[in-house]
């Protein structure tokens, strides 16, 4: 009996240090490291320094408001262009606004500041965004004068706009990035409607939409937890876009946790936590923090997968604030307040990601789950993606109660049959190119 027992010993400890290996795309691995915590410090001193950044505040002072801000957002990304072969171009959108007696108290021209770097095969029409929101507020929306340094609401999901593009705009991908600084957010997300609503006018193809708002600071007030080591990515449940055309269906394949924002979610977390070292991505299922809401809400009220990036503990002497200091306790959104390493993981997370989905090839076509006989295998099928070359599919796996995919299987066909029963499991395709990068993955429709 005691060899045996070693012998059992010998293969259960191989079993719990066994290794998983981690497959990383030495392209996106060499981006990661340009990113520069050095860098997004100076880009959020600069931003602080236009005094406000109120979406109501001047347009026509060379140092001093929104209008400033827009022009040096404008020109960090004309100066990148130079690097990018022309791919690269760069504009500021604008729109006028009226008077709403809400949060706009007079005529303003509102600016998105919109860069986009140019896929390179023509025939690809996807479209991948990265957004942060340049203006900011005091304690009152409407107050456009007084200074409002804004450096990590939202000055740092700006700087991860820059940052991105800046180290993006010098590689090529196969399909299009746009990185966007937005204005109008503390107004009520005027500038990222104005944006969904052309885009959703102009039939653009958005695969994808990452919100950055608040991803710089790593400790809150009241609990004073400190922690650089996690961050948040909250995702729709339910469709927001045509629920109830598609409400039976969802309900009777089970599928609420299984939406377009809900498996991007699912992939930020699966990507950064790859490529991004001493980060936890985590997954919260509501599309906001309780009853707030940001610049990926529009997007997702027209049908495209967008979430928000939000750093883990929120300090809400920060935010919103006038700088004072009140019973020991000092209130305003300093730049002294900014974990820059943790920014700059952050940004890291924004760019693996977008960079994995830029270059990999389109979702796989017309995914199937066949449903004409009662079987414990599940038959899946699918045609190839529209973009892209692909070397093969992933399809993957997770039990009903599995918040993250569990097995991942690899294959070069377009069909499968596995000894997994559809009614205890749920299923996924995903399309792999050459490189190793993956494709959002893609929940099977029944085939009847």
């Amino acid at each position: 009996m005691k060899p045996l027992i070693v012998i059992l010993l010998i293969v259960i400890n191989s079993n719990l240090f066994s290794q998983t290996i981690i497959d990383r795309d030495p392209f996106i691995e060499k981006m990661i490291k340009e990113v520069s915590a050095d860098s997004l410090q100076s880009y959020i001193k600069t931003l602080v320094s236009f005094g406000t950044r109120n979406t109501l505040s001047t347009q026509n002072s060379p140092i001093r408001g929104i209008g400033a801000a827009r022009k040096w957002v404008l020109s960090k990304f004309a100066a990148m262009a130079k690097q990018s072969n022309g791919r690269l171009t760069a504009m500021i959108d604008t729109t006028t606004l009226l008077p709403d007696g809400k949060r706009v108290d007079r005529e303003i021209i509102l600016g998105n500041v919109v860069a986009m770097l140019k896929g390179t095969d023509p025939n690809d029409s996807r479209i991948f965004i990265i957004s942060g929101h340049l203006d900011n507020m005091r304690g009152s929306p409407t107050d456009s004068t007084g200074d409002a340094p804004g450096a990590n609401d939202d000055g740092s999901g700006t700087a991860a706009v820059i940052e991105c593009a800046r180290v993006m705009s010098k590689y090529e991908f196969s399909a299009t990035v746009i990185f966007v600084a937005v204005s109008g957010e503390e107004q009520g997300l005027l500038g990222s409607s104005f944006m969904s609503e052309k885009a959703k006018r102009e039939n653009w193809n958005i695969e994808a939409v990452l919100n950055n708002d608040i991803i710089g600071s790593n400790n809150n007030n009241e609990t004073n937890i400190i922690n650089n080591t996690k961050v948040r990515v909250f995702s729709e449940g339910l469709p927001a876009y045509e629920t109830e055309k598609n409400a039976k269906q969802i309900r009777n394949l089970g599928l609420e946790n299984d939406g377009k924002a809900r498996q991007l979610a699912r992939y930020v977390k699966e990507i950064g936590e790859r490529y991004v070292d001493n980060l936890q991505v985590v997954m919260i299922y509501r599309n906001d923090r309780f009853l707030r809401g940001g610049d990926h809400l529009p997007y997702v009220e027209k049908g495209y997968a967008a979430v928000r990036i939000t750093e883990m503990n929120e300090n809400f002497t920060r935010q919103h604030q006038d700088v004072r200091t009140e019973n020991t306790i000092h209130y305003g959104d300093l730049p002294e307040y900014i974990d820059y390493e943790y920014l700059r993981k952050n940004t890291c997370l924004n760019l693996a990601t977008l960079a994995s989905l830029a270059k990999a090839a389109s979702m796989p076509e017309t995914v199937k789950m066949e449903v004409k006989k009662l079987t414990n295998y599940t038959n899946l099928q699918w045609q190839a993606p529209r973009y892209g070359k692909v070397k093969g599919y992933f399809i993957l796996i997770r039990e009903t109660t599995e918040a993250y995919w569990q097995k991942k299987i690899f294959t070069t066909a377009n069909s499968i049959s596995l000894p997994y029963s559809k009614d205890n499991y749920f299923f996924a395709v995903q399309s792999v190119n050459e490189s190793g990068n993956e494709s959002i993955p893609v929940v099977p429709m029944p085939d009847r």
